[in-house]
C-alpha cells in the first residue's frame, strides 16, 4: 500500500481547498469511464457524454491522451497540477500547459505501467492538447454549473470540519475514500492500495480537495513541498437535487421536506441546503422547523455557521424506509 509520513506540525497546518481544476478533471474521467455512481451522475452523462465522444473523435491526439494519461495504477502526473488555494480555472490550467513536453511523455510512461509511448504521443504539444481538452470539459460540462457544485463541496467542506470537531483527524481522514485511505496511526495515512514508496511530508504542505464525482479520486505533489489528497465528497451531496429520495418518505413527509431529511446525513446550513436542493430559503427554514419539532434533525452552532443533521430517530427513519422501498421492489 502507499502511505505518507505526516508529521502533527503537517497535519496541523492542512487544510480544504476548492479547484475547479481538479473538479474539471474528475469529470474528465467520469467521462472516460461511461458510467455514473448513482442517477445524477447518470444524466449527467446522458447530456454530456456525446459531444465529449464527438471531440475525441476529432481529436486523436487529445483521445490517446486520456487513454495514456488515466492508467490502470498511476494518472500521469502533468495532467494534475496540485491544487493552490484561491486559483481560477484559468490560473490552474495554465500550469498544466506550462509542462515540459519531455516531462508530460516520461509522466504518460510512468502511467502506461511499462507499455511503450504510442507513436502519436511523440511530439512536443502533449501539454496545450491537454490543456485544450481540460477546457472543452469545463466550458461545456462543469462551468454552466460550477456555482452550484462549488456550494456542494462547500458543504461538505463544513461537513468533514464538524466531522473533525468530533472525532479529531482520524475520523476525518479515514472516511475521505474508504476502501483507499486509512488512518494508520504512528503519523502514517494510507493514501492508495497500490505498493508505493512511503513519502515522508515532514515540513510540507498537505490540501485536502474535495470533487463532487463518485469513485474518482487521486494523489498529487510538486517536489517535497506542496501535497494534496483528492477525494469524492459525500454521496447524498454529490447528487444535488436529482439525489434519490425513498418513495414511502416521500409519501410520509412529502417530497421535498424528505429530500432535506436524507441529505442532513452531513451537517448542512440552510444556505448549504437552499443552493444543493434549489428549495427556496422559507421552504428549506419551514421544513427544518417540521423535522426540528419531529426530533428527526437536530441543530448546534460550528463557528458562524448553525448546522442542521439527522438524529438517531431521523437514521432510523430514513433507513426503514429505504429497506421497505427495497422489499417492495
Amino acid at each position: 500500500m502507499g502511505w505518507w509520513q505526516i508529521s502533527a506540525d503537517t497535519l496541523a497546518r492542512s487544510r480544504f481547498v476548492l479547484s475547479p481544476l481538479a473538479e474539471t478533471f474528475a469529470c474528465l474521467k467520469l467521462l472516460h469511464a461511461g458510467g455514473g455512481g448513482h442517477p445524477g451522475e447518470q444524466a449527467w452523462l446522458r447530456d454530456h457524454l456525446p459531444a465529449y465522444r464527438r471531440r475525441l473523435a476529432a481529436d486523436p491526439v487529445g483521445a490517446a491522451i486520456v487513454r495514456a494519461g488515466l492508467g490502470r495504477g498511476w494518472i500521469a502526473d502533468f495532467l494534475t497540477p496540485t491544487p493552490r488555494d484561491g486559483e481560477t480555472f484559468e490560473e490552474e490550467v495554465a500550469r498544466v500547459r506550462a509542462a515540459r513536453p519531455e516531462e508530460a511523455r516520461a509522466n504518460l510512461l510512468v502511467s502506461l505501467t511499462g507499455a511503450p509511448l504510442p507513436p502519436e504521443l511523440d511530439r512536443d504539444d502533449l501539454p496545450g492538447r491537454a490543456a485544450g481538452l481540460l477546457e472543452f470539459v469545463w466550458e461545456t460540462a462543469v462551468r454552466p454549473d460550477w456555482p452550484r457544485r462549488r456550494r456542494i463541496l462547500q458543504a461538505d467542506v463544513t461537513a468533514r470540519t464538524a466531522q473533525f470537531g468530533q472525532g479529531g483527524w482520524a475520523a476525518v481522514l479515514e472516511g475521505l475514500r474508504p476502501g483507499r485511505t486509512r488512518w494508520l496511526g504512528e503519523n502514517r495515512l494510507q493514501v492508495n492500495p497500490q505498493e508505493y514508496p512511503p513519502r515522508d511530508l515532514t515540513g510540507a504542505e498537505l490540501v485536502f480537495v474535495p470533487v463532487t464525482p463518485q469513485r474518482h479520486g487521486w494523489v498529487s505533489w510538486e517536489g517535497h513541498e506542496r501535497y494534496a489528497a483528492v477525494y469524492p465528497c459525500v454521496g447524498a451531496l454529490a447528487g444535488g437535487p436529482r439525489g434519490a429520495v425513498p418513495e414511502s418518505l416521500g409519501a410520509l413527509l412529502g417530497p421535498a421536506r424528505a429530500g432535506v431529511l436524507v441529505l442532513l446525513a452531513s451537517p448542512m446550513s440552510t444556505t448549504q441546503l437552499t443552493a444543493v436542493t434549489g428549495q427556496g430559503l422559507g421552504s428549506v427554514g419551514r421544513h427544518l422547523k417540521v423535522l426540528l419539532d419531529a426530533g428527526l434533525v437536530e441543530r448546534r452552532r460550528a463557528g458562524r455557521s448553525v448546522l442542521y443533521s439527522r438524529t438517531a430517530a431521523g437514521d432510523v427513519l430514513t433507513e426503514a424506509q429505504n429497506r421497505h422501498d427495497t422489499y417492495r421492489s
